[in-house]
């Protein structure tokens, strides 16, 4: 009789029915382990044998699970015949990751829904403003120091709306081309432009564009101001959507283009198509309006007559657009040619000297600030100037003494400066603004003949070379470094004199033979030092450079003769004191920092010398001295009489005065005798220019005396100059004449035998 062990024996503890079950993938249950309680790789205990499944099946032990007959248990495979082995358990760290991993998704899908919500709700309730309120730009004003009198109001500009419909279809197609390809089918938000805007804004603390057309319709129309924090792009973003929905993309494009700002003061697209063409938005053609459209972004630098290389690269650009986008035919782009633009008629804002100090305030706030001009005229900001109103007054009036017989092509270049700070207090760059663009004081250079002397001087008392050092000041003197003989103005000799003299009477074979003696790379140095930019046109190391054949800006030498005023305090020259938003709140004021960058006794001298300029009857500067006042400064004239210049100062101000002439082609040429004079030297018309201008300006100062002369250095006579000529120096100084350039601006043209045997004081 056969015995059945296997079901006799079979424990509640080992029915398989009974042992825990994992879900699998799938979802249905598992079983942990083998069927037959135990691991596949452990055989049956000895003396019992496996069930059939026939077997299992009639069992009396078998507990059910609900399976239909001839169906596997849940989580049970079919066995057949022998049993497959059962699969390894799942690691506890797996379970963990699952859980970890659901809880992740749960979480994040529960802040986007949050977030989706709160932008759903924020749509909701955000309501249109009225383009009114906002549209209208709010003009800005420029103030002399007192913060109260205005120089200029800017932005008060003309802007003429007109119906988009009125406009052919290639010029509203231009400004698509342009800034958003895609508006005609855009929702009115580029979604990966206004992503890559906030994470450029929010993560790496930069402004960043990447707006449609809508959104910048939005900014402008809307709210009138450039939104950079990551709640207001939300919020602009949700109203151009908004917009985009509730108003047609013609009358958003319509009332885009009537709000921008196009520069040369025009707003809209009427006003920008007069004053770059003189005639009627619905009168311009392809090509004129993708001019306008490519210098949309920055009109007031890429207007064609500043930067033309730029406006054309523009144009390309949009017209390539247009015909990409099927608005032009490639045909009519092959021939389609960069238009002319008529000349920038400026406001009368701009009129008279006035218009140099607005245009040089406007340069200042944006390089302080990065406050843009278009800002500034349509931002209702309120900018105080450093200019004096009385003294500007005083500067104007002087520079209107000088004889009317000038040439007509004479520029003047006048400033005055607080040393102390670096503040311009007054400055004439022109007589008007609106004849001439260029800033006679900040843009034009001219040769500074020799107001470059006092720096050689300086030079000589750093490495104790006293006043007293005599040297011999006859003409001719062959000089080493120089192929000719130098001569002094006049064709006067000195004979042997000191170094005050020589400063006193501008004496050329004196300061050629200094110059050598410290070094021209040492007068080099010093002129920087004192402030002159190390790239000044013409500043080279060579031995006639104390002859001033570099040219620098008129600003330049009023800040290197401020250190002289101040002992050797170098300050850097400023014209924007603050800028106040339209709230009132300051956004900017100015720091001015001081540096010493000369002991206060080689200075105590070197005003010392420059003081005898003025106040001795055989000085170039003596028509100063009617000022009754202790005065220090120094005549200069480049060869040819193509520049001449007079910079005086006291302790408390400093003054500037340069005269040029500029020819046909932009380059200087010698100035015209004019005011009874046989030739104008910086002794001439400069220094009773200057006279005129300060006389008013230094009555309203207390009398200071500078400090006394220190004596510094010991005293040396040296051996005259050898005769026989020197070889000469390997990079001869630059001639005075200058080459052509764009505009009055004077550069001096290098040449291998510099002209320097007459340099007048």
């Amino acid at each position: 009789m056969s015995r059945v062990p296997t079901l006799i024996m079979v424990s509640p503890k080992d029915r398989p029915e009974r042992r825990s079950l994992r879900p699998t993938s799938s979802g249905a249950p598992q079983r942990s382990r083998q069927q037959g309680g135990r691991p596949a790789s452990v055989p049956p205990r000895t003396g019992q044998q496996r069930t059939s499944s026939s077997q299992q099946r009639t069992s009396p032990h078998r507990v059910s699970t609900g399976a239909r007959p001839g169906q596997p248990r849940s989580g049970q495979q079919r066995t057949s015949g022998g049993g497959r082995g059962r699969k390894p358990p799942v690691p506890r760290w797996k379970h963990w990751l699952r859980r970890i991993g659901v809880g992740m998704l749960i979480a994040g899908a529960s802040v986007a829904l949050v977030g989706t919500l709160g932008l759903v709700i924020r749509y909701a309730s955000l309501k249109t403003p009225t383009p009114a309120e906002f549209a209208l730009y709010q003009s800005s004003t420029i103030y002399y120091a007192d913060g109260v009198t205005p120089i200029g109001t800017l932005g008060q500009a003309d802007r003429t709306i007109i119906d988009a419909t009125q406009l052919p279809e290639h010029v509203l197609n231009a400004f698509v081309a342009a800034e958003d390809r895609t508006f005609w089918t855009n929702p009115g938000v580029d979604f990966g432009g206004t992503a890559r805007a906030l994470f450029k804004t929010v993560v790496l603390g930069k402004k960043q564009g990447g707006s449609t057309i809508t959104q910048q319709y939005v900014e402008r129309y809307y709210s009138g101001k450039t939104v950079t924090d990551i709640g207001g792009k939300i919020d602009e973003a949700l109203l151009a959507l908004k917009i985009s929905r509730e108003q047609e993309k013609i009358e958003i494009l319509g009332n885009y283009v009537n709000t921008v700002y196009f520069g040369r003061g025009a707003y809209g697209i009427e006003a920008a198509a007069d004053a770059y063409f003189g005639k009627h938005a619905a009168e311009l053609s392809a090509s004129e309006a993708a001019l306008l459209a490519g210098i949309l972004p920055a009109p007031s630098r890429w207007d064609p007559r500043l930067n033309e290389d730029q406006a054309r690269f523009r144009w390309n650009y949009v017209l390539d657009g247009m015909v990409e986008l099927g608005y032009l035919d490639q045909n009519l782009r092959a021939l389609a040619t960069f238009p002319a633009t008529i000349e920038y008629q400026a406001y009368d804002v701009y009129g008279g000297p006035n218009g140099y100090i607005l245009r040089t305030v406007l340069n200042e706030v944006e390089a302080k600030t990065g406050i843009t001009q278009e800002q500034i005229e349509t931002g209702g900001y309120s900018v105080v100037s450093t200019i004096d109103e009385p003294t500007q007054r005083a500067v104007v009036d002087g520079m209107a003494t000088i004889p009317e017989d000038h040439a007509p092509n004479l520029r003047i270049a006048a400033l005055t400066m607080d040393p102390m700070s670096g503040a311009v207090t007054g400055m004439y760059g022109g007589a008007d603004y609106l004849e001439i663009q260029r800033n006679a004081v900040t843009q034009d250079i001219a040769q500074a003949g020799s107001t470059f002397k006092p720096f050689t001087l300086v030079a000589a008392l750093e490495r104790g070379i006293s006043l007293d050092t005599v040297l011999n000041g006859d003409q001719p003197k062959q000089v080493p470094g120089f192929e000719r003989p130098v001569r002094n103005f006049g064709g006067v000799s000195y004979g042997d004199i000191d170094l005050v003299a020589a400063t006193r009477s501008s004496v050329n074979t004196v300061y050629v033979q200094l110059n050598n003696q410290v070094g021209p790379a040492a007068t080099r140095e010093v002129a920087v030092r004192a402030g002159i930019p190390e790239d000044t046109a013409g500043l080279e190391d060579n031995p006639s450079n104390v002859l001033g054949t570099a040219s620098p800006h008129a600003i330049d030498l009023a800040r290197a003769y401020s250190t002289f005023a101040t002992g050797g305090f170098r300050t850097d020259p400023y014209i924007v004191a603050r800028v106040l938003d339209k709230d009132g709140e300051t956004v900017y004021e100015a720091e001015p920092l001081r540096t010493q960058v000369f002991a206060a006794d080689v200075m105590a001298d070197a005003n010392y010398a420059l003081q005898q300029v003025v106040a001795s009857r055989q000085g170039s500067g003596y028509p100063a001295s009617e000022l009754g006042r202790p005065i220090a400064g120094k005549t200069g004239t480049s060869n040819d009489n193509r520049s001449a210049w007079f910079v005086g100062y006291t302790p408390q101000v400093v003054g500037v005065v340069g005269l040029y002439q500029v020819g046909p082609n932009g380059e200087a040429e010698p100035i015209t005798a004019f005011g009874g004079y046989s030739q104008i030297t910086g002794g001439t018309v400069p220094v009773r220019l200057w006279t005129a201008m300060m006389g008013p300006i230094l009555e309203r100062y207390e009398v200071v005396s500078f400090p006394p002369r220190a004596n510094v250095g010991v005293a040396t006579t040296p051996s005259p100059s050898p005769s026989p000529s020197p070889t000469p120096s390997p990079s001869p100084s630059p001639s005075p004449e200058p080459s052509p350039t764009p505009g009055p601006v004077v550069t001096p043209t290098p040449t291998p035998t510099p002209p320097l045997d007459i340099v007048a004081p």
